[in-house]
């Protein structure tokens, strides 16, 4: 019997026993942890296909253990289940099967939140390589690759030792994620080049599995994880955004993002977010069913 265990933003996770779950793909569209009100045509239908595409890529090409399982529809997945230990004390290095409450985080230039926390002066250029404050869209030095935390209300940039203190990973362990996360941006990067893309920064999630063996789940290479720039006109010096950076822009340009934090600084009242205008919500639907088709290399249409 298929059970509701948990509605997420803009994803629902039901169990359906025998050590699965379905994953629900709605058409939901979320940003800065608040979902807005429309749903966007073929949103979870471009992101249920465009994850099945890596998760096969990566079993193909890497020999990276998931827990994708199958696709079975437009958009539902099923995976294998792992658990979810919301207590991060019951967590020790002896765990297994588990999911590890981070989000490891790639980036390859500067943008979206690090460049804000750049501005903040939270984030010091010079141990990002830089020898000064950089422009927005700058390709980093080298790759940075940082973790925040999972299972608490808002996300929040950890160093390394609180994301070993968090989730009980070994300096190994740490250092086995971030050498996946490298090879699979690798893998997508090459794909997406090809097809006129460039991948800006993404985020990914991993387990432990029964033998307490990594293993990639969640979803991850698609619009709503990952920030894809047009090549042609990066090359020009504008950065085209494919991908719901679009949609959070026109938060920002209406001022409800300054609202939203500032409530949050003080503890008060979220503002309802306002819903997006019709013609944005049929642009939004045209850049995702779009970039599934340039993400998965003409593999779905």
């Amino acid at each position: 019997m298929k059970r509701l265990i948990r509605k997420g933003k803009v994803k629902e996770v039901y169990d359906i026993g025998d050590c699965k779950l379905e994953f629900f793909f709605t058409d939901n569209i979320s940003v800065f942890d608040k979902v807005i009100s429309n749903d966007v045509p073929r949103k979870g239908e471009s992101l249920c296909k465009t994850s099945t595409y890596w998760f096969e890529r990566i079993k193909s090409d890497l020999k990276i253990n998931t827990h994708f399982l199958e696709r079975t529809n437009e958009q539902h997945m099923i995976v294998k289940k792992i658990d979810v230990i919301s207590d991060h004390d019951m967590i020790d290095s002896e765990t297994k099967s588990f999911l590890i409450p981070l989000e490891f985080i790639s980036r390859y230039h500067v943008a979206g939140s690090l460049l804000d926390r750049i501005n903040r002066g939270d984030v010091d250029p010079r141990m990002l390589g830089f020898s000064q404050k950089p422009k927005y869209g700058e390709k980093l030095p080298e790759p940075f690759f940082e973790m925040t935390t999972k299972l608490e209300k808002y996300d929040r940039p950890l160093t390394r030792e609180e994301a070993k203190d968090i989730s009980s990973l070994s300096e190994e362990e740490l250092v086995e994620i971030e050498d996946a996360v490298m090879k699979i941006d690798t893998m997508m990067e090459k794909t997406v080049e090809k097809n006129g893309l460039i991948h800006v920064d993404g985020k990914k999630e991993f387990a432990m599995d029964e033998n307490r063996e990594l293993i990639l789940v969640d979803t991850f290479g698609t619009a709503d994880e990952d920030r894809f720039w047009e090549m042609e006109d990066y090359k020009q010096g504008n950065f085209v955004e494919k991908r719901k950076e679009f949609v959070r822009k026109y938060y920002r340009d209406i001022e409800y993002f300054d609202e939203l934090i500032n409530a949050r600084r003080k503890d008060e009242d979220e503002p309802p977010i306002p819903p997006l205008p019709e013609d944005l919500v049929e642009k939004t639907s045209e850049i995702y069913v779009s970039l599934m088709r340039r993400l998965t290399d003409g593999t779905y249409e």
